[in-house]
């Protein structure tokens, strides 16, 4: 198969034919914010004004998602491109300027209350598609200050977002990672992070210990700028969160997705009572290495040995296609139109971003960036970004855009119910007791990072906010202590925590995200319970799950879990998920 082949690459022209025609409408975007912005003070005056404000942003919206994807796909399947890289910068940009012009918009929606919309509505029956819009607008406004303030604190976040600048720099351009060395003194690697996965899953246990300690040690070495940056970020976060008069950082950031805190507090305690299971996990895997002791860098390498097989995209197509064929005819249709009409960009490149993504813009079908070679992973990868995929094409086939977009919440449920689906597929047709032991090794280590590792960390953050809520300094040792003593409580005592890994927080740039990794932890916890039915009930299940797939953000990320069958603001995805890990393991000490 020819890598280059244009046939395994985006075909960008279904979005704009040419850069004329981008940079057409890079221009209406900015006589459409003037417009806008000419009606500054006189939205709420009439129901028509609103209306004419409401489709004109919606127009804008469009147009600018479109610059920006077209402008982040044309820069990613080529980073050396100066064009690209240009245009990608000057999409950036626009998108600043515009939210900046712009502020001013929320705050004037909010002089409107709920008894003057519902008039509204009724004098301009047109209004009637944002009611669920304003309704989450107007339980937000005592939180949505004054036009002036609102533009200082729009500033402020460009300001917050400068700390993750800080840790960028410091890890990616400025710290110089060691080289060190395996058994073999001829083998040598860079103990950086982009070798973090490569390196963790080498047989020779040498080579890991050295890289683990490389690794951290350096971020250890660093560690007081690194808690500077981490501690301004928090703080800022903390000063937002007080300036918009909430209870704290955690509830304003919950509230973007009108997720209660009793959902997190209900993770972070379920995954907690449950730990057990993972400490008999840990034990088997130290038996399965034949080890004295297990520490972290013995948690990724494999226990049960590779299978030596690889896969062309065809046969990986295939695969996906039987996978996920239960969910119908028309959604494996779909998929194969992604595959022959060129929405992937499949293969490595010299200058190509790496790592795998989904991406979409309102009006145009979703496009998906893999970097393909073969491994049984890849596949996998293929599976999760297409689910990303069909969640867009559904949701902006079946939604106006006001309600197309679905919520961070609910993005990683369709991309991990395919990989569960895909999972039981290739379960249950090997007939090989070492492949069948290696997918159920792999589905193990898949919750173990999701479920148990996510969960630690969004421990970790929660108790750092409130630490600085509290007014308690964030130092180098309060930081590393804390790690030390979730890595002990989630792990057990047999497991063995080297001085390195109380430094492990310091490497994980989601933390410049506040509060959003816990949400890998739920979305495999309802994706797991969702898969279940899906293969256990078959076709009511099914339908729950691709209505779910068309309702995008028409309703509120909790309805619309509880609408495919899942409940999360109880125990019991979470109790599945354990439940699965438990027989999973089963499975595998029987084989």
């Amino acid at each position: 198969m020819n890598k280059n082949n244009q046939q395994y690459t985006w075909d960008l022209t279904h979005m704009y034919k040419d850069l004329q025609s981008w940079q057409e409408d890079y221009e209406k975007v900015i006589k459409l914010t003037e417009e806008i912005e000419g009606l500054k003070g006189q939205i709420t005056k009439s129901a028509d004004n609103l209306e004419k404000v409401l489709t004109l942003h919606e127009q804008l919206s469009i147009k600018l998602t479109g610059i920006f994807v077209y402008a982040k796909m044309f820069f990613d399947q080529d980073m050396s491109n100066p064009q690209a890289k240009e245009l990608y910068e000057k999409a950036d940009a626009l998108h600043t300027r515009i939210q900046d012009r712009l502020a001013f918009l929320q705050p004037e929606l909010l002089k409107l209350d709920p008894e003057k919309f519902s008039e509204f509505v009724t004098s301009n029956p047109q209004l009637k598609i944002y009611n669920h819009m304003f309704e989450k607008l107007f339980a937000q406004k005592e939180h949505v200050l004054t036009p002036e303030i609102e533009e200082i604190l729009a500033k402020m976040n460009s300001l917050g977002g400068s700390f993750e600048k800080v840790y960028d720099d410091l890890t990616i351009n400025d710290i110089e990672f060691p080289q060190v060395k395996g058994s073999k003194d001829t083998e040598t690697i860079i103990a950086n992070n982009a070798n973090y996965s490569k390196a963790l899953v080498n047989p020779d246990r040498v080579l890991r210990k050295n890289f683990f300690k490389g690794l951290l040690g350096t971020y250890g070495k660093h560690i007081n700028s690194l808690t500077s940056a981490y501690y301004g970020s928090v703080k800022h976060n903390v000063f937002l969160a007080k300036t918009r008069k909430y209870q704290s950082a955690r509830q304003m950031t919950l509230q973007e997705n009108f997720i209660p805190e009793e959902v997190y507090d209900n993770l972070l305690e379920t995954v907690r009572n449950n730990t057990l299971v993972l400490h008999d996990y840990l034990n088997y895997r130290k038996q399965k290495l034949k080890l004295d002791e297990l520490h972290f860098y013995d948690l990724f390498v494999p226990i049960v040995e590779n299978i030596d097989r690889t896969y062309t995209f065809a046969e990986a197509q295939e695969i996906v296609l039987e996978a996920t064929a239960i969910l119908g005819e028309d959604y494996t249709n779909v998929l194969k139109e992604a595959f022959t009409n060129r929405w992937i960009d499949v293969y490595p490149g010299k200058n190509k971003a790496t790592g795998a993504y989904a991406i979409e813009a309102y009006g145009h079908h979703p496009y998906s960036l893999l970097n393909f070679t073969g491994t049984l992973n890849d596949v996998f990868t293929l599976a999760h970004e297409l689910g990303h995929v069909m969640h867009s094409y559904y949701s902006s086939q079946n939604q106006p855009y006001v309600y197309s977009n679905y919520t961070i919440f609910t993005a990683e449920v369709a991309s991990t119910v395919n990989e569960q689906l895909l999972f039981d597929y290739l379960l249950k047709k090997t007939t090989s007791a070492q492949e069948k032991a290696f997918l159920l090794s792999n589905h193990l280590d898949n919750i173990r990072s999701t479920l148990y590792r996510q969960t630690l960390f969004a421990e970790f953050e929660h108790q750092a906010h409130k630490m600085v809520e509290e007014e308690k300094p964030l130092l180098p040792e309060v930081l590393c202590n804390l790690h030390e003593e979730l890595y002990q409580i989630y792990h057990g005592k047999e497991f063995v925590i080297d001085p390195e890994l109380k430094f492990e927080w310091a490497r994980i740039p989601h933390f410049y995200s506040a509060f959003y990794v816990y949400q890998y932890a739920t979305g495999i916890s309802a994706a797991i319970s969702i898969a279940k039915k899906i293969l256990t009930e078959g076709k009511p299940a099914v339908k729950k799950y691709r209505e779910f797939l068309t309702k995008g953000g028409s309703d509120y990320s909790l309805n619309l879990l509880r609408s495919a069958g899942v409940d999360m603001t109880t125990p019991q995805p979470i109790l599945d998920a354990i439940e699965d890990f438990r027989q999973t393991l089963k499975q595998l000490k029987d084989l």
